[in-house]
């Protein structure tokens, strides 16, 4: 039988143990959309003090540290469209916004991570007129007629299979050996530009490059919506990039990307769609 001594030691190492263990942030799917809704509000306002940020809170744009105070959150735009995920395991988010105003229509991608009530990170992909495919408004009109509902649970994948098929196609763009799960129909919505006619044939696997690394990959996971958002940086000239997975039965069923680009549509012409 272990003396006292020997029992009072154990239980001051493991308290010792669990104080140097890093603090889980906590969350719920109402406090992760309540802070979202916090987000579309301080953009529709062009006011970033009125987002509920932690004292150590930090900002990124174009995968960039920024100055919050002088990013794209001080513009008062107008939301014409909203779309997010919400990772409940990891307490963060990732939600598209549309500006569609013709004097500067904006696609934008923000990755919040929150703790309780509290906003302890923002991370914008801001992409507009010389971005990739960019067209807000085609953009707008496509994906307000797709499906990002919840799935039956019977249609869902544990986020680990998840991120399995989002890593499958992320890794053909350099290895035309991986198999993908293609599942049909399937639309990508590339900046403005979508794929498909509406038909039961339509897939993703559409003119997809080779020779292309996508690297410094980040998951936000949504397993209830079969929706996942992979934050990465494309190419050889590592673009501030995201990957927006619809996944149902395994399989991908939709994705839309944001680029942001160095050059005006990143050095390619402009399809004859979007003039």
């Amino acid at each position: 039988m272990l003396r006292r001594s020997s029992l009072a030691a154990l239980a001051c190492l493991a308290l010792a143990t669990a104080l140097a263990a890093p603090a889980q942030a906590a969350c719920t799917r109402a406090s992760l959309m309540s802070a979202v809704d916090r987000y579309l509000a301080a953009q529709g306002m062009g006011d970033p003090d009125s987002l509920p940020l932690a004292p150590t809170a930090t900002y990124f744009e174009q995968n960039q540290p920024a100055d919050l105070r002088k990013g794209i959150l001080t513009q008062l735009l107008k939301v014409d469209y909203h779309h997010t995920l919400v990772d409940v395991k990891q307490c963060e988010s990732f939600t598209e916004v549309a500006v569609t105003n013709p004097a500067h229509p904006y696609v934008i991608g923000t990755h919040l991570k929150v703790d309780d009530d509290v906003i302890t990170s923002v991370s914008s992909l801001v992409t507009d007129a010389d971005d990739w495919l960019f067209s807000a408004s085609n953009f707008m009109k496509h994906a307000i007629q797709e499906d990002w509902n919840v799935l039956d649970r019977e249609h869902r994948r544990s986020r680990e299979d998840m991120i399995a098929v989002a890593n499958a196609y992320l890794d053909y763009f350099s290895d035309k050996t991986v198999q993908v799960p293609w599942g049909l129909p399937c639309r990508r919505l590339e900046g403005g530009l979508v794929t498909g006619k509406g038909s039961d044939t339509d897939s993703c696997n559409v003119d997809v490059p080779d020779g292309v690394p996508i690297v410094d990959r980040r998951f936000v996971v949504d397993e209830s919506r079969g929706s996942l958002a992979a934050l990465v940086s494309f190419g050889q000239n590592r673009l501030p990039d995201a990957h927006l997975f619809r996944i149902i039965d395994g399989k991908i069923r939709a994705i839309h990307t944001l680029t942001v680009c160095k050059t005006f549509n990143c050095g390619f012409p402009v399809p004859e769609a979007l003039k």
